[in-house]
């Protein structure tokens, strides 16, 4: 009988500093950031969202990111690895993460195949006058909700094409591929997505659009859905609580600046996020004053439509618009393969610590199989209705619930939360006081069981986006449920790396714990 290894390889290491937070911000600048986020703060308040969302930001989305950063740096592993190490029976919650990372790897694939297809698209228009029957109809052969087996060639060939390229960067490792990919992708996304968004704000009627992206509704604060959307976004464009942060702190030098560049990821993400705001709403008053309507009155400026509809219409509308085209959908497909690096570098770790795989290994089997469901699924003519709702049952449930649970484990369970804080700041140049205790330890989750609260209440009141219920119960509570029994059958599995024998070698003093 095979002996499980006695020893442990040495961990890989990002080159520096800022190897890891350009990595870091590459992961959280994703497509949440461009096609999401304006169209959330233009629904939820207009100016006025920008002071729930920068509340969340301070009060849940950094505290978080730090307490991922403290828990990957101090105990060295993947998501499952670093919550054994807390307790063995907290190890279910790291492959929960995993799980999470999974299914979110497997439809994020799709809609950056959409974006690169797109790019093509904006060369000669190809969308015609109705964007939105050649996004439903022509592109995606939409059949809705429904289970169907049919496959969409100019979909899967493409998405083949990039799960491959995404597998071999996963292959090469945390520094020959995922920080060499975001060293050259995050710059060259930058200069593309500033360069739009000047070209932007030179548009006639861009004024007008600015105005209705930044004028408050203040009204809209006294209203709870205001705030959970504030919430909602921070998780959703942070990358926080779902093993991403925790799994790239990990590969930190042990002498390293921790809690400082939590601060400069989270920033360069909200400005991000704004800048994109001012870019689409820009672009979108261009739209509003061409057909001489007012901004309130256009359709399609959230989500998914907002990018593949609305977007393209506004591009046959103004002047050199190829070349807008050209630079919108390829930052937003820039943005979504930074992500979707960090995405499956979650599951790879995991992976390779528990079952002592090689990268190569964890890629062509771990990864192929992702790549297999990912296809099947998100390749049909039912892809849209699928993706639609594994996303939102994904991340209103299942990030909502490992985010509360690891609070709750780090500050009841495995009273951790001294420690971990004493670490940071152990290894910081910065202090991070009793306030980060007392917001993770408390206010975060009570915050989160409230936007949970309220999102359960939705999903169970009727049918999530007028689906069938079969569909939805499925789709949406079917890969939930598949979340928590993948989650408990790995725990059960034998590590074949050493885990349990780990003792942290940048130790406080108990004074500093006390601090």
């Amino acid at each position: 009988m095979a002996q499980p290894e006695t020893t442990t390889p040495a961990r890989e290491q990002w080159t520096g500093q800022y190897g890891f937070i350009i990595a870091a911000i590459g992961s959280a600048v994703g497509l949440g950031n461009i096609w999401r986020f304006p169209g959330v703060a233009y629904e939820n308040g207009g100016g006025a969202f920008l002071i729930p969302y920068l509340v969340a930001l301070l009060t849940a989305g950094i505290p978080i990111l730090l307490l991922d950063y403290s828990l990957g740096h101090r105990f060295r592993g993947s998501a499952p690895a670093v919550f054994r190490r807390l307790g063995k029976r907290y190890e279910p919650l790291g492959w929960f993460q995993v799980a999470i990372s999974f299914v979110i790897a497997t439809y994020y694939t799709v809609i950056i195949v959409w974006a690169i297809r797109y790019i093509g698209f904006s060369v000669d228009l190809a969308w015609g006058d109705d964007t939105v029957g050649f996004f439903i109809g022509d592109f995606l052969r939409d059949e809705g909700a429904t289970f169907s087996t049919d496959i969409v060639g100019g979909i899967f060939w493409p998405m083949l094409a990039l799960w491959l390229v995404v597998l071999v960067i996963l292959a090469l490792g945390v520094t020959r591929g995922v920080e060499r990919a975001n060293r050259i992708f995050m710059p060259l996304l930058v200069v593309l997505f500033v360069v739009m968004v000047v070209r932007a704000l030179f548009l006639e009627g861009a004024v007008e659009g600015l105005n209705a992206f930044f004028t408050p509704d203040w009204a809209a604060l006294a209203d709870a859905n205001v705030w959970i959307a504030a919430y909602s976004q921070i998780f959703f464009s942070l990358s926080i609580a779902f093993g991403i942060m925790l799994t790239y702190s990990s590969y930190l030098r042990r002498r390293s600046n921790v809690a400082p560049t939590g601060f400069v990821v989270a920033f360069a993400n909200s400005s991000f996020e704004l800048l994109a705001g001012i870019g689409v709403f820009a672009t979108l008053g261009f739209m509003a004053a061409q057909q001489g309507v007012a901004i309130d009155d256009l359709e399609g400026i959230a989500g998914v439509l907002l990018s593949f509809a609305t977007f393209p219409q506004i591009v046959s509308m103004m002047p050199g618009g190829p070349i807008f085209g050209i630079l919108f959908f390829t930052s937003l497909a820039l943005a979504g393969i930074t992500s979707l690096i960090s995405i499956l570098q979650v599951v790879s770790a995991a992976f390779q610590e528990k079952f002592g795989l090689s990268r190569v290994q964890v890629s062509v089997f771990v990864g192929g199989l992702c790549m297999v469901i990912s296809l099947v699924l998100y390749s049909s003519t039912s892809g849209l209705a699928i993706l639609d709702t594994v996303d939102k049952y994904t991340n209103e449930v299942g990030v909502v619930v490992s985010a509360i649970l690891t609070c709750v484990i780090v500050t009841l369970g495995a009273r951790k939360l001294p420690e971990l804080r004493a670490h940071l700041n152990a290894v910081s140049t910065g202090n991070v006081g009793r306030w980060w205790s007392v917001l993770v330890g408390a206010i975060v989750p009570l915050a989160l069981i409230g936007m949970l609260v309220s999102s359960l209440s939705d999903l169970f009141a009727e049918p999530y986006g007028g689906y069938p219920q079969t569909f939805v119960t499925v789709v949406g509570w079917g890969v939930v449920g598949l979340m928590v029994v993948a989650a408990l059958l790995y725990t059960f599995v034998p590590w074949r790396r050493p885990v349990d024998d780990f003792t942290p070698d940048v130790l406080p003093t108990a004074q500093e714990v006390r601090r």
